[in-house]
């Protein structure tokens, strides 16, 4: 008996995952739904932006489920929901970015810029350290510091 209600607590208090996919969605094709499953988990929520579609109870998030859903059986491959998708709203609708020149000079855009700072802060310190720090006494300041120092028989003018 206690076993059974502290099982019902543990139960209750884990999360489980909730897909916002609602059973009216739910293509009969257990294949087609599997695939439209898969690609809603790699199209980014445009409204909740940290979700997938298949996650997300948005409207817009709605739309695109039923978007693919219908393209899919249509008979269009992956590959071309996707890009379909991408081509109507832009790649920030992947959640996971394609590889190409914008992507890798997005990504490689920090390095650069940390990598060429360091370099500056060499170069600058280097030029510094090879730099005398104060400027030549003034005759005035050299006679005071004489007066100061007296007369000693080991220094130079």
């Amino acid at each position: 008996m206690i076993r059974g209600i502290v099982l019902a607590i543990v139960l209750f208090l884990t999360a489980v995952p909730a897909f916002a996919v609602n059973p009216d969605e739910v293509l009969a094709n257990p294949a087609l739904e599997a695939r439209a499953r898969a690609l809603s988990a790699k199209l980014r929520c445009m409204v909740c932006q940290n979700q997938s579609i298949d996650d997300s109870n948005a409207d817009l998030a709605k739309d695109l489920r039923l978007l693919v859903r219908e393209r899919l059986t249509d008979g269009d491959t992956d590959e071309q929901v996707l890009n379909y998708i991408v081509s109507r709203y832009g790649e920030f609708v992947l959640l996971k970015p394609r590889l190409s020149v914008r992507t890798v000079l997005l990504w490689g855009a920090p390095i650069v810029l940390i990598v060429a700072g360091g370099i500056s802060l060499l170069i600058f310190a280097r030029r510094r350290a090879g730099k005398p720090t104060g400027s030549r006494l003034t005759a005035e300041e050299r006679a005071r510091l004489d007066e100061l120092l007296g007369p000693r028989s080991d220094r130079t003018s």
